[in-house]
């Protein structure tokens, strides 16, 4: 019986601190990451995928911004890597992976995409840092 009694207030606790992680303000740098992600995939040119439905990169910026807002208004991410893996990964709605094409690349989890374009940005930014030291 003790040990019943202890796994449910374990949940909680787990739980509650899940949530205090969650529910930090992003940083100005993960503001600015996830800019840059939105602003990279808005001038790619590539097509994104969502429900099955292929869209221009302009629409796909404007459907990742309204998740992403809506994110920050509920406090569920601090980071470029919660943007990418809680709003731009896939659908709220069915579940199915957002998928991206560029060009005669092959398709692939917009995920793997996002994830490449914030490494390059981060690369930069830290190319950029060391030029002006």
């Amino acid at each position: 019986m003790r040990i019943q009694a202890k796994f449910p207030l374990a949940l909680l606790v787990a739980a509650s601190t899940s949530a205090a992680v969650l529910a930090a303000e992003p940083s100005l740098s993960a503001k600015i990451e996830v800019e840059q992600l939105l602003t990279r995939l808005a001038v790619s040119g590539c097509q994104f995928q969502r429900n099955g439905t292929w869209h221009s990169a302009t629409d796909a910026r404007a459907h990742l911004e309204r998740k992403y807002q809506y994110l920050l208004d509920k406090q569920l991410l601090s980071t470029a890597e919660d943007f990418v893996s809680l709003a731009a990964t896939k659908s709220s709605a069915s579940g199915e992976l957002y998928l991206v094409k560029c060009g005669a690349q092959e398709q692939l989890p917009s995920a793997t995409w996002m994830a490449t374009q914030l490494k390059e940005v981060r690369t930069a930014k830290r190319d950029a840092h060391s030029k002006t030291n």
